[in-house]
């Protein structure tokens, strides 16, 4: 994720130049480690805030959706034995045994939204409700039972196709995680390793605007890509509320990755963006990390004004930079403490939606890397 006055950070976020003084900032709440409380937000509605340490993010915000049959849950936390004991205390404390849960919400395909869907599938015969496109980031398309949505045809990337051991534009960078938790996503592709640590094998795969009964009412489906191609919010016209995701935060925004399967993930960020912030009838946003908050437009607004601030540094960095490539790009649109592969990867989505928007074109540099002109 990425702080908005920052530079940008996680699967889940923002950007600038380094402060004068770097003078420390009061920690987002989207940071703070979880409350200890169940907190009652909304009739039927209850939230658990369960740890992470995932992207520089402290907690996740698992939703407790009380029924007569017993309880679902929205985003049951991280993979691993830990976030399991984690997830079943806070299930006591919620007077809820693991049996009581019968459906399991994923809104995307990042593990601490994701981790513990499996368990309670298996363990619990939980249904597992992911939108339509949710695929683990480990599968093929060829795993795939359906095509995924907004899909660019190879003709699109032409000039971006994937070498062995790079970036799509290029960069040597890997995308890097914990030795540890990559460990854990190897394990969960072996058979053996499921044993242990069961994927999230969906159930249910819903589109947009699909009716899905929970808490004794009807929530809609709503498709938000942008942050992943799969990212589902939940809307609760009837109580006026927005389950979000990672889709809107309180003070940081999402990693928009330009890894992905969509021509312009920025694109579809903002156009997702402007979904939600058309509804009239949300009164309440309940994200997946920190507090809800009550003006989902006024917060799409203020984070559309910290991309398109993004943009214009791109824009006036091209006049020094003249033809360049996506780490030097990153370098004017990163604080140095922020440069990597998450950096680079923000900053190529945010350079291909100019070029998709026709401001500039590319090409490929002697070490095969892209380089972006701007017109």
């Amino acid at each position: 994720m990425s702080d908005e006055n920052e530079g940008s950070h996680a699967g889940h976020h923002h950007s600038g130049h380094a402060d004068p003084l770097d003078t420390p900032k009061p920690m987002r709440e989207e940071r703070r480690p979880p409350e200890d409380d169940i907190a009652e937000i909304a009739p039927g509605v209850r939230r658990l805030q369960l740890p992470i340490n995932f992207t520089g993010l402290g907690h996740v915000n698992c939703y407790i959706l009380d029924d007569d049959r017993g309880a679902a849950l929205i985003d049951p936390g991280l993979p691993g034995r830990a976030a399991w004991k984690a997830l079943r205390a806070g299930l006591t404390k919620a007077d809820l045994r693991v049996k009581d849960i019968h459906t399991v919400i994923v809104t995307h395909s990042h593990p601490d939204h994701f981790g513990q869907a499996g368990k309670l599938r298996r363990e619990a015969g939980a249904r597992v409700i992911t939108h339509k496109d949710f695929r683990l980031f480990w599968e093929s398309d060829e795993d795939d039972e359906e095509p995924l949505e907004n899909v660019n045809s190879p003709a699109d990337n032409v000039h971006l196709v994937n070498e062995e051991g790079k970036t799509l534009w290029g960069s040597k960078q890997r995308m890097t995680m914990p030795r540890h938790r990559r460990l854990m996503y190897s394990l969960m592709k072996t058979r053996v390793g499921q044993v242990f640590i069961p994927t999230p094998r969906p159930t249910d795969r819903v589109s947009d605007g699909n009716i899905i009964e929970l808490a004794g009412r009807e929530f809609s489906a709503v498709h938000t890509p942008g942050h992943t191609i799969d990212h589902l919010c939940l809307h609760d016209p009837e109580e006026g509320l927005l389950f979000a995701g990672d889709h809107v935060l309180p003070t940081i925004t999402p990693h928009i990755s330009g890894m992905w399967h969509g021509p312009d993930p920025l694109r579809a960020f903002f156009d997702s963006l402007d979904k939600v912030a058309s509804y009239d009838d949300v009164d309440l946003v309940l994200p997946a990390h920190g507090l809800t908050f009550d003006d989902v437009a006024d917060r799409v607004g203020h984070i559309k004004v910290h991309h398109h601030e993004r943009l214009d540094i791109l824009r006036e960095a091209s006049t020094d930079l003249g033809p360049a490539t996506v780490e030097q790009h990153m370098q004017r649109l990163f604080q140095k403490r922020s440069w990597g592969p998450m950096a680079e990867s923000e900053t190529f989505a945010h350079l291909e939606h100019l070029r998709y928007d026709g401001e500039a074109t590319i090409s490929r540099s002697e070490h095969d890397e892209v380089i972006y002109t701007f017109n």
